[in-house]
């Protein structure tokens, strides 16, 4: 008889339910895609109807029903959503209003209310819980954004004038808990939703990409990790809660702990499916006559006919500008006659390790510390080509571990240690994480990326006026629904 534990991996785009054995290997798993945010106005974007927990729901149903043994060996289960969400329920746990995405401007500011029914206000983690449990209790390392939390504690404040400037009463919150801690038990209507055994523990986790470190096995101050998602940052460990820093202090998934956050690029990984959804039957045909998918034919053709540096095309990939900087877009500069669809392809690969290499380079200049380990996660670490392009810019071998659901095997690790499996964090990745395989740089890539960088980063210091003149000419017009 073994023994399994689940991994919930609920992200911006789809959820992801996993079942592992005790060593991380992946024994069954379910995807089920969320729908396109909604955009009645700018500034907002919410989940449409209940789709975090339709989707929890219909993927742990799948997932259960290919896993090959008995529903009485798995021991538990670790619950990871996407983080900087905020979500109004009623008093039963039901939602009182749509989730607000984190592309939403409203999860930045104080509370308003708006729906009389509103009896709780929590994250996404602490409503997909009280769904799955009937519990109002909710994992402290998920809470980004505006709330009345000590983030030097780990804990909600204690004096009333940060709940005033939140506008959050203290009994609209959620009781908070650590990573690993157990969260309550899958609840009789919830096993019947989602196929999971009713009275399992569910384990608390952490916000998604402090959990994707820990599946990761990021365990020294010498990692770095690149996390290809939605949102695409890099990330390092560090044991102080740094403030005014260009770097973000994210909670970790080990209790106390802090994850080093860089600066980013939103809709990341977005813009490489935008492009290959406008390319269309041009990409898609000819990719399934080489039984490939678009992403994987378009990387195959990329390497074999364009040269490093794509002939001189730069992507600045400014899709989803930032609230400081709001009047910015992306851009695409350099073209001539030499280039083509497999040109903007691998420009926009390059755009996203060369705006990360330097976002990386600016926290390890004031961390004081040298990055000797590169790790690449998320769906896009399945490309050798991306691999291949930020272990030319790092000049690092880029490692690739086995279960690319990251998100998901850090959630699993949650559980493991919440069961007593194992006796910390650091012996559960020890147990679970292994790397599947190395990337080594080309020296004469390094070489042209390194004098590319201080180029390529100097252009919206050129766009940022030309793009700040013309915002006004457009900013009437609402952006397009998420695809």
């Amino acid at each position: 008889m073994g023994r399994y534990v689940v991994g919930i991996d609920n992200g911006s785009q789809s959820t992801k339910v996993s079942i592992f054995d005790e060593w991380g290997g992946v024994v069954s798993s379910a995807t089920r895609p969320l729908r396109a945010y909604c955009t009645p106005r700018p500034g907002v974007a919410e989940h449409p109807d209940d789709d975090i927990w339709d989707s929890i729901r219909e993927a742990s149903r799948a997932a259960m029903a290919a896993f090959p043994g008995e529903s009485r060996e798995i021991a538990g289960v670790g619950l990871c959503t996407i983080r900087y969400c905020r979500a109004l329920l009623r008093a039963d746990g039901r939602l009182a209003a749509p989730v607000m995405s984190w592309m939403d401007e409203r999860v930045s500011g104080a509370y308003e209310p708006e729906v009389p029914e509103v009896a709780w206000i929590t994250t996404s983690s602490g409503y997909a819980t009280a769904r799955m449990t009937g519990q109002f209790r909710d994992t402290v390392a998920n809470y980004q954004g505006m709330w009345p939390l000590s983030t030097d504690r780990w804990s909600w404040l204690d004096d009333n004038e940060g709940f005033a400037a939140c506008n959050m009463p203290r009994d609209a919150l959620f009781e908070l808990v650590m990573p690993g801690d157990e969260l309550g038990r899958v609840s009789a209507s919830a096993a019947e939703e989602t196929g999971l055994p009713e009275g399992l523990p569910v384990f608390a986790t952490a916000n998604d990409k402090a959990v994707e470190a820990l599946g990761c096995g990021l365990s020294d101050p010498g990692d770095l990790l690149v996390s290809l998602g939605t949102y695409i940052a890099s990330m390092t460990l560090g044991e102080e809660n740094r403030q005014g820093a260009s770097f973000w202090s994210n909670f970790a998934s080990v209790p106390y702990r802090y994850l080093y956050e860089s600066g980013g690029i939103r809709r990341g990984m977005w813009t490489v499916s935008w492009w290959r959804d406008l390319l269309g039957a041009e990409a898609a045909g000819p990719a399934a006559a080489a039984g490939l998918s678009p992403e994987a034919w378009l990387d195959e053709q990329a390497a074999a006919t364009v040269p490093p540096g794509s002939d001189g095309l730069m992507v600045v990939l400014d899709w989803l500008a930032t609230p400081s900087a709001p009047f910015r877009k992306g851009s695409m500069l350099g073209f001539d006659n030499r280039h083509g669809r497999f040109h903007v392809h691998r420009a926009i690969l390059e755009g996203i390790a060369l705006t990360i290499g330097r976002c990386a380079n600016e926290m390890a200049r004031e961390l004081g510390r040298d990055f000797r380990r590169l790790v690449v996660s998320g769906g896009g670490s399945a490309s050798r080509l991306f691999l291949q392009l930020f272990a030319d810019v790092f000049g690092l071998p880029a490692e690739r571990t086995r279960v690319h659901n990251a998100v998901g095997l850090g959630a699993a690790i949650c559980a493991t240690v919440g069961l007593g499996w194992h006796a910390s964090f650091e012996d559960a990745m020890e147990a679970m994480v292994a790397k599947e395989l190395d990337v080594p740089p080309e020296p004469a890539h390094h070489e042209l990326y390194r004098r590319i960088q201080p180029i390529y980063d100097s252009i919206p210091a050129r766009t940022d006026p030309v793009f700040e003149r013309s915002s006004p000419l457009f900013a009437g017009r609402p952006l397009a629904p998420e695809p």
